[in-house]
């Protein structure tokens, strides 16, 4: 039987990028957090894919939405992370966006975005995996924030 430290540890050492997700919920409210599991999942049609666990804070606004944005952050932008994945009540507060024409929040200086609209979701264990397809994005040659072993990580300059 495998256990659950063992197993994250193992999967702890995939670097990957982090993201904050961005949507709307039932009431018009910005809601987003920060999600690390993330990747494309086909160039024809552009399809990416986010996991979002069940208890997650935005996992109810996320499944009803029909539209999301994948911020991907940028190397300075550590503190948009740690605020995106606490319990803070208004995580949009002071922090410089604008709105996507799908409506989404489209977090500034950050890696790239991509303006998604749902076509899927697959059940996974405790989280659910959707899928988006690209409708828009914008890229820039900032470097990316990692996340590996547990904590924040960046490419060497």
């Amino acid at each position: 039987m495998l256990d659950k430290d063992s197993f994250r540890a193992a999967l702890g050492r995939f670097a990957s990028g982090i993201t904050v997700v961005t949507t709307r919920d039932d009431a018009g409210r910005d809601v987003g957090m920060t999600i690390s599991a993330f990747c494309s999942v086909s160039l024809s049609p552009p399809l990416v894919l986010v996991s979002v666990a069940h208890n997650a804070s935005m996992y109810h606004a996320l499944a009803r939405a029909e539209y999301f944005a994948v911020n991907i952050l940028a190397d300075t932008q550590e503190p948009l992370s740690r605020r995106f994945s606490s319990k803070e009540a208004d995580r949009f507060d002071g922090v410089g966006f604008t709105r996507g024409r799908t409506g989404a929040a489209l977090l500034d200086d950050v890696v790239a975005w991509i303006e998604c609209r749902r076509v899927a979701m697959h059940e996974a264990g405790d989280h659910t995996l959707v899928v988006g397809e690209t409708l828009g994005m914008a890229t820039s040659d900032a470097r990316p924030l990692l996340y590996y072993r547990g904590g924040y990580a960046t490419l060497e300059r």
